[in-house]
């Protein structure tokens, strides 16, 4: 099926796309503040950037956490596993590229002694189960990365 929007606007429509202060990354935020947890944001900790620019630093505690859309890193949801038909080849050739930079990221970070969350955006959906998570990795001393 052809694209329903002429490339102009979906042009313009792509170009609207954050990486930064998604919605999703604002709820967690928002979430984890509300609990009492302090962190820096966008990948600042002890004066450097680290490796993939984690979304949330927690540098006390030597973690970070990635909130990241299922659709753009290739999630094994849903959501995640919709390759578009329209420019095929662009957008596996794109989030390919995408999920390498990611394990290439956490390999770096985990390398470091960071250990990683990465929360994704269909995890959203159960507050509840979401915050858990979240209060796991954070107190816990030894939590697996995800």
């Amino acid at each position: 099926m052809a694209d329903k929007l002429t490339p102009e606007r979906r042009s313009w429509n792509m170009s609207r796309i954050r990486g930064k202060n998604t919605k999703p990354e604002l709820l967690v935020r928002r979430l984890l503040h509300s609990k009492g947890y302090r962190y820096r944001l966008h990948g600042t900790a002890r004066g450097g950037k680290l490796p993939g620019s984690p979304d949330l630093v927690f540098a006390s505690r030597h973690k970070v956490i990635f909130v990241n859309g299922c659709f753009w890193h290739f999630h094994d949801c849903r959501v995640g596993q919709h390759a578009p038909k329209a420019n095929a080849k662009f957008w596996e050739t794109k989030r390919t590229r995408t999920r390498n930079r990611d394990a290439e990221q956490l390999r770096q970070l985990e390398t470091s002694g960071w250990k990683v969350l990465t929360v994704w955006e269909c995890e959203l959906k159960d507050p509840r189960t979401l915050e858990e998570h979240l209060d796991a990795f954070l107190k816990n001393a030894e939590q697996p990365s995800a």
